[in-house]
Order: structure tokens, then sequence, then C-alpha cells
């Protein structure tokens, strides 16, 4: 009853594809960078998602960093970003020298609010993109969001590192924005241990990523390079993995969704418990399971209960705005990022936890109120 309950851990197939995949790189001699598991990995994410291309990356970040490449961020240019994210979304607006500004979340969603994106759009008229996040399998409203964004013909990229299987109105999320992306971090719904998914409906300007992401190398007998490249492509092998690991993404968001009710039906009776909001729009992957506290139970009592009893959890994502690193720089809404991180925590959402692990989880959390 001991045994460690991660927070969303690895999950290999129980019918070993992935090991099919990486036998046959290992067959072929395909272990250096591309060849057929890659190739075939963006065919198959794409048309499992329903866009037309896709390029296999070593993260999701470097996917996020060529996006902005793609859409012409430059030095000085301003990019919108959720505030309430991971860094990652954050930091390829630095790499390629332009200036964040943060965009405050809403309580019905928990991303970007489509009322604060329309003040920063009238206060920096001239913004080269936005960056949208569907945060912890939870889609944006990318109704409001698009159509703010094309009326103001600015380019959105959708960083849906955590959404891999989430719907918004019955379309994957990803795929609304000229730029997706999705990431395969180890602790993310599938994994190739680590990497990530450059997603568009352009396949001139993914082809380009796919030329920056090999170094940049031109069509010559000899290595040339005529732009500023790369090293960003995603290896065969790690591509055998996430071919394997795409054939039970429905398994893995058929497990995640039964956790998060699980949890709703055991703790919503708890003073000041709220859930991360489901809409009738929105299906969720619900990657991570995530409550809200409004009583005299603080997250830090539940993670350090959670913790001694060797269970894993985490606080909802430091807003950006409040990180060091960013403070400088410019932040449009309220006050809603700064209450879910405060208030919120995410419970241990590990697929390959039973019943018994999840009764033992909400058995310590109610005990808190005790």
């Amino acid at each position: 009853m001991n045994g460690k309950i991660w927070l969303s851990s690895p999950h290999m197939s129980d019918e070993g594809y992935e090991m099919e995949y990486i036998r046959e790189a290992f067959h072929t001699n395909w272990i250096a960078p591309l060849g057929a598991n890659v190739t075939e990995f963006e065919k198959e994410l794409a048309e499992k998602i329903g866009i037309k291309t896709a390029a296999a990356l070593t993260t999701g970040t470097a996917a996020i960093h060529l996006a902005l490449k793609a859409v012409g961020v430059g030095s000085g240019d301003i990019v919108f970003c959720q505030s309430l994210t991971f860094s990652a979304t954050a930091n390829p607006i630095i790499y390629q020298d332009a200036v964040p500004v943060f965009v405050d979340s809403n309580l019905e969603t928990w991303n970007m609010d489509p009322t604060a994106l329309e003040e920063a759009f009238i206060k920096y008229p001239n913004v080269k993109a936005v960056i949208v996040v569907h945060l912890y399998g939870l889609s944006a409203d990318m109704d409001k969001i698009m159509e703010i964004c094309n009326r103001y013909n600015v380019p959105v990229i959708e960083d849906a590192a955590e959404s891999l299987g989430t719907y918004f109105k019955g379309t994957h999320t990803g795929t609304f924005g000229e730029y997706g992306i999705f990431s395969f971090n180890g602790n993310k719904i599938i994994t190739t241990s680590g990497g990530g998914m450059l997603v568009s409906n352009n396949k001139e300007q993914i082809a380009k990523a796919r030329f920056w992401a090999t170094q940049a190398r031109d069509q010559a007998r000899h290595y040339q390079h005529s732009e500023l490249g790369f090293n960003y492509r995603m290896s065969n092998v790690v591509a055998g993995i996430g071919r394997g690991q795409l054939k039970v993404l429905d398994q893995r968001v058929a497990k995640k969704r039964y956790i998060f009710n699980y949890y709703q039906e055991k703790l919503s009776g708890l003073d000041g418990v709220s859930f991360m909001p489901i809409n009738e729009w929105n299906e969720p992957n619900c990657w991570l399971s995530c409550i809200t506290l409004s009583s005299v139970v603080r997250p830090l009592d539940i993670m350090i209960v959670l913790e001694q009893n060797n269970i894993e959890s985490r606080p909802i994502w430091k807003p950006m705005h409040m990180q060091p690193f960013f403070a400088e720089y410019d932040y449009v809404g309220g006050t809603v990022s700064e209450q879910l991180f405060e208030n919120g925590v995410c419970l241990p959402s590990d697929t390959k936890m039973t019943d018994e692990d999840l009764d033992r989880v909400c058995t310590l959390i109610k005990g808190v109120w005790k």
C-alpha cells in the first residue's frame, strides 16, 4: 500500500507496439536521426488529429521556436503569450530576441481570456503572433480567440503540449491556429521519452521547418548553409516509440478521464474544493486532474500529506508574469492566473494507477479536512 504513486509517468503499451518499431530501427540500422519511423510518425499523427502535415522534432519547445520563426517573429517583435503556463511556452520568444506580453486566463477555461486578449491588442496593435495554451488538456475558447486574432490578422500558435487527444467542438486542439505544437516528454499523455511535433496545414512551411531543424543544410554535394539552422530533428529510434504510443492514445485519454471522474465523485463534497472546468464544448484529455481550494485547507497541506505517503503532486503552474526572469515584461489582465496558482493542486494522474491507488489518494486528502 506504500508503493510510489507518480503524478504522470511514462506508460508503455501492454502490446509492446513500441518495441516492434524500435527493433525495426535496429534491424535496418536506422539508429541515427531520420528514417522510416520519423516519416511515418509524422504522417500518423497528422492523420490522427486531422491536419495536413507535421514535423517531428526533439522537443515541444523546439516546435514553438520554429513556429515563431515561421511566422516571421524577430528582434523586437511583440508576442502575446498566455501567462498561466510552463516556461517552455515563453522561452522561445526570447530565443528569437522578441518581446513577450503576458495575457491572463479566465475561470471558464483556465486558459487565455479573450477579453484580456482584446485589451492586449488595443494596447499593442502591432503584435506579431499569439501563443495560446491548452492547459492540463483543457481547451481554450478557440472560437473567440481565433475571431479576435483573425480580425487583427495575427497568426495563432497553439501550445497543445498537454492536450493531445483533446477536442474543441469536435475538432482536435492544435489544428486551429497557423501552427500547433505537441510534446512527448516523459510525463505527457503519450511519450517518446523526449520529443515534440510541429503541425500545420501549410505543407510548404512545415517543409521549411524541417530544413531549419536539420541545420539548414542546403542541397549541395558539400556542406553549405545559407541560413541559420538548428539541430532539432527527432531520431528514428525515438520516433518508433512515438508510433507505438500513438496506437494507445485513445486508451490513455479514457484512463485520464476515468481518473478525473473518480476524484470528482470522491472529493467534490469536501468544503471549498472545486475542479478544473469541463465545458460542454470541451472534450479534454484530462492530462492532469486539478482542483482549487477556497477553505482553511491550503494546497501545501495536501501536497505535504501526499508527499509523506510517497505520492507525487504539484502546484498549478506559476504564471510567467510572476517569474523572476520575465518580471520586466508587460502583463494584461486581472488576477485569475495568480489565484489559480495560489489555490490549485495537480493531483496524481498516472494512467497506471489502480482503483486502490486512487482510493488511497482520496482517503489521505479527506483526512486533511479531519
